[in-house]
């Protein structure tokens, strides 16, 4: 991008002709557009590559604005990547389940399997262990579900999987609900959120404090391979992550935020932005852990209150009304300020 001075500094002298500065062109980078042309190869997504892979193509029912459609399409295809397009990847039933497979379509350019919502991990395991028996050492395997799948419903076919240290790659997407059965609680639903089964009615409105799982940290503690949290808000990191996690062999596991516009009451514009002020605030945390210890963190450069992060969030409207519920936000706050003591995520603060 390049402006040529003598049409935007303005003529010297009294009775020069001022001309009128030159409009700026601005290119969208990162894509197939011209735009592309302007980034390096290392600094473009798989989406921008010209040999991308497409695991999930075009089609599918996804709201608008769907994070999980998005992390997923991101992840796998950069699964694919790495593996020379030798992956298999089983699903848990979810969202990502239903909209990509409306009996008899499927947006699924990959070999895709479906059992039950909480086998997904088990599935997967005997796959592994069928490629392994046929000598296809080549051929790597991905789980993948929502935290309703993955915290609740397959936690112990989850934990097994762990304990066996079985090759494969487990994927999370984390939007913090049953979004795809009406929007019930999970045990990754926040503290004061408000879903079906969680009203924001009484006392104390929304999801109860002191409730649910941190399944990273649940995961980092069965000492596997690798364990990571990843974001929407940075696709080259998530890229990266699943990339490093497809280079190793055994359990693996990575949880990615995908917020969700329908459950969480959040413009489907601001998806982006949600995530990214959710890493910012400190109440998502972005690290590496490689045998039950963290290896990297992703350090915060503009922390934000968490406030800003929920008030564009319908689920959490009840905290803002009149003068606001200043105790409750409060205690979401010192979460979000105890997740950054614990991981140092700010610059000149170690763990």
């Amino acid at each position: 991008m390049t402006t040529d001075p003598a049409k935007t500094e303005p003529a010297v002298g009294a009775g020069a002709q001022q001309t009128a500065p030159q409009k700026v062109r601005f290119y969208q980078t990162g894509t197939h557009t011209v735009g592309n042309r302007l980034l390096d190869d290392a600094q473009r997504t798989v989406q921008a590559s010209m040999d991308r892979s497409n695991a999930i193509t075009s089609g599918h029912r996804a709201c608008q604005g769907c994070g999980e459609a998005l992390g997923a399409r991101y992840a796998l295809d950069a699964a694919m990547m790495a593996t020379e397009g030798q992956l298999i990847a089983v699903n848990a039933t979810g969202c990502l389940e239903v909209f990509t497979t409306p009996y008899p379509e499927t947006s699924w350019q990959i070999p895709w399997l479906h059992s039950l919502f909480g086998n997904a991990p088990a599935v997967a395991t005997g796959v592994a262990a069928a490629l392994r028996v046929k000598g296809r050492d080549n051929v790597r395997v991905v789980a993948q579900g929502g935290d309703g799948g993955t915290v609740d419903i397959g936690f112990g076919c989850l934990s097994g999987m762990f304990e066996r240290n079985d090759d494969v790659l487990y994927i999370c997407y984390d939007n913090e609900a049953y979004m795809n059965t009406g929007v019930q609680r999970s045990s990754a639903t926040p503290p004061a959120a408000r879903t079906a089964t969680t009203p924001a009615l009484g006392d104390e409105p929304g999801n109860v404090f002191g409730t649910g799982k941190n399944l990273p940290l649940i995961a980092m503690a069965h000492n596997i391979p690798y364990v990571a949290t990843a974001s929407v808000a940075d696709l080259h990191d998530l890229e990266r992550k699943v990339t490093k996690a497809m280079g190793i062999h055994g359990a693996r596991y990575i949880h990615i935020m995908v917020p969700c516009p329908l459950g969480w009451g959040a413009a489907s514009n601001d998806t982006m932005k949600l995530a990214r002020l959710a890493v910012q605030s400190g109440i998502f945390p972005l690290f590496e852990a490689e045998h039950g210890e963290v290896k990297a963190v992703q350090k915060i450069r503009r922390k934000v209150p968490v406030a800003d992060y929920l008030k564009p969030q319908k689920r959490f409207a009840h905290l803002f009304k009149g003068e606001g519920d200043v105790a409750r936000l409060a205690a979401i706050q010192r979460m979000a300020d105890a997740n950054i003591k614990r991981f140092g995520l700010l610059d000149g603060e170690d763990r």
